[in-house]
């Protein structure tokens, strides 16, 4: 063993129980972010006479939501996947580069959102013929959660960089500290408790980016007060334009591949009723019960596999993948039976008292929950792409997963083939096409690229 992987356990540990120390952490703290959006709906669909309309106004709102962390994620995977492979090469200086360039592309990334947050938002509400208190909603949630959304950026930037390096509990506790502020203030502001004002909905957006702030704070002193396997600083700093293409080499797939959900979600609220919007806006808020420890699997696969595939070890590669599909199934499988067999009591949590939205809501979990197990399969996939460098890859198995198959299909049943009930089947079915183009993506992959690992360095 080479001695730049004798102090770096992703080079030797056995992995099955690296594997869980390193995703254990990041499964809850993507678990804890869930509760961001959740707990929002909630609080939201229990305020008197309005909770529906404001429920609605979150489910509008939740495609523009979902664009800024797509931005903000994808930025700091890029990183991630930067810093990983340069400490896996053993070249400390170009990661501890990367994390600094980090943190100045999430503050670039700020700005971009204020800018939406000012000019974008009404016209996007009228896209939908939102008016009166559902207009005075949406746009008030957008406008806050969008133009504070620097504090969530940066947080992230730095909670991946951390995650590079092996190190899953203080990026857990980010996590933690900001949905736990946001849970205390949430009745506060929205209800007015005590000396708080009665804000409703807008008291929803202003706890969730206070809780941001407090978790963003937490993250700056851990990155510049504790000793850390990189050290980030602006001291003689100057952007570098190949750092900045090597961080969006897997950044920005990584943000169109998210971004992808937003417009998947924008052309079937096109295609539903008031109704099937507010239905997908909670199994939306839902699913990432069960889609975000995945996730978070993925975030300590992925500095794993990054490193292996730096230090030029194929075994590892394929041990971690193994380990990481094993996991994710039995989480997917844990949602689909929950899904199936108590989405009533899911959707309850939301106050709804409308008989036609839980029938709808029943019958569409119960159907949208199939695509879990193929999911678990092709979100690892993307992990193993993101991770070696290959970032097209997971870009195109994301477009088809959530564009090219679902909204066609979702298309064909419903209004060509007048099935609209049955819309749902679009979801396990793009999700099975989708897994097809995955392990035919993986197999070049092992032929080609996975190839040369075999072959001594020069």
């Amino acid at each position: 063993m080479s001695e730049k992987l004798k102090g770096n356990k992703m080079g030797y540990a056995p992995m099955f129980p690296l594997i869980i120390s390193m995703a254990l952490p990041a499964m809850f703290s993507m678990t804890v972010m869930a509760l961001y959006n959740v707990v929002d709906s909630i609080f939201v669909g229990n305020i008197p006479q309005y909770g529906e309309t404001g429920l609605n106004a979150l489910s509008y709102a939740y495609p523009l939501q979902m664009l800024m962390i797509s931005f903000t994620v994808g930025t700091a995977v890029g990183c991630n996947s930067l810093i990983s492979r340069r400490l896996g090469a053993g070249n400390q200086k170009e990661a501890d580069s990367a994390a600094t360039h980090g943190i100045i592309l999430a503050l670039f990334t700020w700005v971009l959102f204020i800018i939406i947050g000012i000019f974008a938002v009404t016209p996007y509400l009228n896209l939908y013929n939102c008016n009166g208190k559902l207009f005075e909603y949406g746009k008030q949630y957008l406008t806050i959660v969008l133009c504070l959304s620097g504090f969530t950026m940066v947080q992230c930037s730095i909670e991946k960089t951390l995650q590079a390096t092996g190190d899953m509990i203080f990026p857990m506790l980010f996590q933690l500290v900001g949905a736990v502020t946001n849970i205390i203030f949430d009745p506060l502001l929205i209800y007015g408790i005590g000396p708080f004002p009665k804000l409703e909905v807008m008291g929803a957006a202003i706890a969730t980016v206070f809780g941001q702030f407090v978790a963003m704070v937490f993250s700056l002193i851990v990155i510049f007060c504790k000793k850390n396997k990189i050290k980030v600083t602006f001291k003689g700093f100057r952007l570098e334009l190949s750092t900045i293409k090597n961080i969006y080499a897997v950044g920005f797939p990584s943000i169109i591949m998210q971004s992808i959900s937003s417009f998947m979600l924008l052309g079937m609220n096109a295609m539903l009723d008031a109704i099937g919007v507010t239905v997908l806006g909670i199994y939306f808020k839902l699913q990432s019960f069960v889609f975000m420890p995945c996730f978070g699997l993925n975030q300590g696969l992925l500095p794993v596999m990054g490193f292996n595939y730096g230090a030029r070890n194929k075994k590892r590669i394929y041990s971690a993948m193994k380990c990481g599909i094993s996991i994710a199934l039995v989480i997917m499988s844990i949602g689909m039976i929950l899904f199936l067999t108590i989405p009533d009591k899911l959707i309850l949590m939301f106050n709804s008292e409308n008989e036609q939205l839980m029938q709808t809501g029943i019958a569409a979990f119960r159907t949208i929950c199939f695509c879990f197990i193929p999911a678990a399969l092709a979100i690892i996939f993307i992990s193993l792409f993101q991770a070696t460098g290959k970032g097209m890859r997971a870009l195109i198995l994301s477009f088809t997963r959530q564009l090219i198959f679902i909204l066609p299909i979702a298309f064909l049943i419903s209004n060509i083939l007048g099935f609209k009930d049955m819309i749902w089947l679009a979801f396990p079915l793009a999700e099975v096409g989708s897994l097809i183009l995955a392990i035919i993506l993986f197999v070049q992959l092992a032929k080609t690229d996975f190839k040369k690992l075999d072959q001594p360095v020069n």
